[in-house]
């Protein structure tokens, strides 16, 4: 996996999805194909190409609300350290 674009690109940058502002848009870029926990994710419609919207984090980070196809999930950080998004717009 790859945690940015390279030089001089025009592919949009990836950060993990824990690093996400509250209230940003993102699109799944990467993702894990393997883990139970990550498969869980997947058969809920987290998938590449998915947009989705960090709602919330917990006072200390973990875990983290984010929006997708118009539901609610809760992920751990450490879930979503592994889940590659790229910013499609900041929050507010």
């Amino acid at each position: 996996m790859s945690a940015s674009s390279a030089p001089g690109s025009s592919a949009p940058a990836l950060i993990p999805l824990s690093q996400l502002s509250v209230g940003a848009t993102a699109t799944v870029r990467e993702f894990p194909k393997t883990g139970t926990a990550f498969v869980r994710l997947r058969e809920m419609g987290l998938l590449v190409g998915t947009a989705i919207t960090l709602v919330r984090t917990a006072p200390l980070g973990d875990p983290l609300e984010i929006k997708v196809r118009g539901y609610h999930l809760t992920l751990r950080k450490t879930e979503a350290e592994h889940v590659l998004v790229s910013v499609v717009s900041s929050a507010a």
